[in-house]
Parts: C-alpha cells; structure tokens; sequence
C-alpha cells in the first residue's frame, strides 16, 4: 500500500512511499482510509521527525477488518477514528476504543475535520467549567480548534470574543456568534474565563484581561515563542487569578469522538473545512497550514469519499 513519511524538508515535507498493510492489534480494525485531516501542530513535528513515526491522527473510511477481540464495529461499517499515529496511508489501523461510527448523513470530509481539533473543543471547554452567561476570551481562535469551541461555547450561552489575525479570518466565527477583534490588547474585558492558545507575548496580555477570581486555560503555544509572566505586576492587577494548563491526550476518544458525530448530525456542529484536496496535493496544504493559510480545517482524500 501507498503511505506518506516524513522527509525533514520544509517545503516537501512528505512524501509518498510503499508499505506493508498494518497488522491490526486484538483490539483495533483495519481501515481503509478515505479521508484524512492534518493538525497545525503535525507540521511542526515534520520539521525534525523522530525516527519511525508516522504522521496521522484524524481519519475516516470504513472497516474492512474487525478488532479480533470482538470490540468495536464489524466489517462495512463507516467510521471515524483517532489513532496514535499512522493516517496518511490507504490503511490505518486504529483502536476501537478511539473510534465512532459514522451515520450515513455525515460524509468523510466532514468526519475526518473532527477529531483532535473537536475533542480539545469539548475537552476545554469541560475543563473550563460551565460557561453559560460567562464572558469568554478566545485566542488563537481561526484554526479548527476555534471554529468548534466558538460554536460550542455559544450554543451554551457564553458571550464569546475571538482573536484573529485578519478579518476575513474571523468571518465565519461572526456568523457562529462571536464577536471578533485581531489582537488580544483589542479586546475588552474583563472576561471570566480566558483560553489562551497563542503562548508569546499574547499570554501576559490574555492574563492581564482575566477578572478578579477568573480563569486562564492555556491550551498551547502557537506563536512557538515562550511566555513571560511577571507575577508582581499580576498581582497589581487581576489578583486570584486561577491559570489552568491543558492538553487533550487521554483515551478513550471513542465516547467523545461519538458525542462530536451526534452533535454534527443534528446540525449543532458544523465543521470549518477551509481546504480539501487529493493527498497528492498533502506537502503543499502542510505548508499552507503551518503558514496559516487555511481557515478551520484541511482536509485530504485518499480516493472515493461519501
């Protein structure tokens, strides 16, 4: 089978290469992959890969080899997985503990754009607590993550500002409900709950906007520049301040990768899919979404979809 590994190269940064067809563990299927969706923070990863990995996370295809244990869906069934590693291929095996079945009403673009980015969506979002009637900060807000934690977080009644560098990437988050400013200086707090995914010098400036007894989670570092904290100047400021950090590892996604599918099927979710091409086309998107010229989610498609 065809695969794609990582080159070390910034502009070609995979390249297409053949592979035995994975070997299933007792408790994962084989998946005939048919979409596949990167993550910005892959692209870093390519950059200097540790020997043996294999990019993948976030894919969607149908089941042409059940778990030997009897977990999870049986052959022909349509899925939506979350495997350690391994998806940009034509086959991926994935643990049935880290994947969701698909309706027939949810085609595979649209299911391959959920995993990591909807999981930290709804993972955050519970370590933020409930968010109803709350002023919420969102930063780093025009990539896939975003896109779901501002639907998420509006449809539970959270008065919601994203930080995004253009206007036109802030366009679709307005349609969602946020209102959108293109610099955390610009705005106007004091805000309750602040989600701080940039790092840089937009931390201090994110913190600085929290209210006396508010919340920051910090959920990543997308500036790749470290924060610097004065804590006397803090505590001139918004005093008991709680700073929270977050990442969303931890299995199983099964539950919530479920939980994402029903939300899209009754049209409370709506993935963002800014790009969608052939896999042949996967170097050039990387570097597109490491550049940040995608808004929401990049999408790629290994042959025929639904």
């Amino acid at each position: 089978m065809r695969r794609l590994i990582p080159t070390g190269e910034a502009e070609r940064p995979v390249a297409f290469a053949e592979a035995p067809q994975p070997v299933p563990e007792p408790d994962e299927v084989l998946v005939k992959v048919e979409a596949f969706a990167p993550n910005r923070g892959e692209t870093f990863l390519l950059e200097d890969p540790r020997p043996g990995w294999l990019p993948g996370k976030d894919v969607a295809g149908l089941v042409v080899q059940a778990a030997a244990d009897g977990s999870g869906p049986g052959i022909g069934a349509r899925v939506v997985g979350h495997p350690a590693q391994g998806g940009w291929a034509e086959y991926a095996a994935v643990p049935t503990h880290s994947l969701a079945v698909l309706p027939d009403s949810i085609d595979s673009v649209r299911a391959a754009a959920l995993p990591l980015a909807g999981i930290t969506a709804l993972r955050l979002l519970r370590t933020a607590g409930p968010v109803a009637g709350l002023r919420v900060l969102l930063t780093g807000a025009s990539g896939g993550v975003g896109h779901y934690v501002t639907e998420l977080a509006v449809g539970a009644g959270a008065e919601l500002t994203a930080v995004t560098a253009t206007p036109e990437r802030g366009e679709r988050l307005v349609e969602l409900g946020a209102h959108v400013v293109h610099g955390v200086a610009a705005a106007e707090g004091p805000f309750d709950v602040v989600l701080e995914s940039t790092g840089g010098p937009d931390l201090p400036v994110a913190l600085s906007k929290v209210r006396p007894g508010g919340t920051l989670v910090w959920f990543g570092q997308a500036s790749r520049t470290p924060a610097t904290l004065d804590f006397f100047r803090l505590l001139g400021g918004p005093e008991r301040v709680t700073i929270r950090h977050f990442h969303y590892a931890g299995a199983p996604y099964g539950p919530d990768l479920a939980a994402l599918v029903g939300l899209v099927e009754r049209e409370r979710l709506h993935p963002e899919i800014g790009s969608v091409s052939g896999w042949a086309e996967t170097a050039g998107t990387l570097v597109d979404l490491r550049e940040r010229r995608v808004r929401g989610k990049a999408v790629l498609l290994t042959g025929g979809t639904r």
